[in-house]
């Protein structure tokens, strides 16, 4: 695994692999977010009931770059071209070192392994650049294509929240999930770029 380093005609990578990579967000992909939010798959995945407007998403754009989550616009490098795919965010708190992650795919990107790279690529920038301790999330329980993807990352199921979602209509409950620095084994791109290893 090596970092890329961007040139003026692509967009800049922060941290990769070979299929996958992470760089800034950015201000002018704001209506390819809205689109990728506004997916109703992606909307019973959030538990969210309502759409939202390109012209409200673009005011909370300025909002969200100014803020101090940890935010990646995720891009797909399968066929040599960085292609923008998705967004996963870490939501600090800095007083115990811990943050909640989330991630958002593209319908399009779905069931390509890039949840789980991308996913595995932000831990490893949570526990290696940001000094996280650990990382957590909620994913509804009936999405278990979701709670595959993060536990192959290297999340574990920690406990529930009994009937605190609805997915397709329904009361479900939400799992919780975390991942420690301390277990965070394997490949690390953020080691590879520094000219370790990766181990």
């Amino acid at each position: 695994m090596e970092a890329v380093i961007g040139t003026t005609s692509e967009p800049t990578l922060w941290i990769s692999t070979d299929a996958c990579g992470l760089g800034p967000y950015r201000a002018d992909l704001v209506e390819t977010y809205w689109r990728w939010e506004q997916d109703p798959a992606l909307l019973v995945g959030y538990g969210r009931q309502s759409p939202e407007s390109l012209e409200a998403r673009t005011e909370g754009m300025a909002h969200q770059l100014r803020g101090e989550n940890v935010r990646f616009t995720v891009y797909a490098l399968s066929d040599g071209t960085p292609t923008p795919v998705g967004v996963t965010t870490l939501l600090p708190d800095h007083s115990v070192r811990t943050a909640e992650y989330v991630i958002m795919l593209a319908p399009e990107a779905r069931g390509r392994g890039l949840g789980t790279a991308a996913t595995r690529l932000t831990l490893d920038y949570a526990f290696h650049v940001t000094n996280l301790r650990m990382v957590w999330l909620k994913v509804l329980a009936p999405n278990g294509a979701g709670v595959r993807a993060y536990e192959k990352a290297g999340f574990q199921r920690v406990g529930a929240l009994r009937e605190a979602g609805y997915w397709l209509g329904e009361v479900c409950d939400e799992i919780v999930m975390d991942a420690l620095a301390k277990d965070f084994t394997g490949p690390s791109a953020v080691r590879a770029a520094l000219g370790g290893d990766g181990h």
